[in-house]
């Protein structure tokens, strides 16, 4: 296969990629401790059409993700760094993202009768003590997993991918997925920066 194939190959797959970018939906990471899991949550929102991920890190520093683990998804999806709940919130809001996070309280929705062709933000906590307080005041709305083990939860990169699978599966049933969510110019704009990485 000669160079310029591959180029022309490469070019193309990532302006499908991004004409496929679910600007509507994304994840809010809370105090995430392991590297890993934030660099496995990454891989699944690339995988999924996610753009970005919000990072709400509060009691520790943003976690250092090395090159090897975190090659390929750090490379696709944004990283937008928050320290305070409430500011972060207002952002998203006003993006008109509907905010909810996982927890198991009891108004709390199963994951599939949640509807997820809507602008969502999902805020998953870590794997410690879950969403931190406050934040859990700010954010009424719950989703969790049904399971029919011993255990309660999964692990936080495992629930990441599949609440994102659920939300991807609903939006290809409703066809939304062949809908572009960013314009002409956003699209061609992330074109270019792809293309230098």
């Amino acid at each position: 296969m000669n160079t310029s194939f591959r180029t022309s190959r490469r070019k193309q797959r990532i302006r499908d990629v991004i004409s496929a970018r679910q600007r509507d939906l994304t994840l809010v990471l809370n105090n995430i401790h392991d590297p890993h899991n934030v660099s496995a949550i990454l891989r699944s929102c690339d995988a999924l059409g996610v753009p970005w991920v919000h990072l709400l890190y509060t009691e520790q520093e943003f976690p250092e993700m090395g090159r090897k683990t975190s090659a390929s998804a750090r490379k696709w999806v944004g990283r937008i760094k928050h320290r305070n709940a409430r500011e972060m919130l207002e952002q998203l809001g006003s993006q008109g993202l509907n905010l909810i996070r996982t927890g198991f309280g009891a108004r709390a929705a199963a994951l599939h009768e949640y509807d997820f062709t809507r602008p969502t933000a999902v805020i998953l906590g870590n794997e410690h003590s879950g969403i931190q307080a406050d934040l859990q005041k700010l954010v009424e709305q719950e989703i969790y997993i049904p399971m029919h083990g011993m255990v309660q939860s999964l692990n936080v990169s495992v629930a990441a991918a599949v609440i994102l699978y659920e939300a991807f599966s609903q939006r290809r049933r409703a066809g939304l997925l062949s809908e572009k969510t960013f314009s002409e110019s956003e699209q061609d704009k992330m074109y270019h920066e792809w293309l230098e990485k």
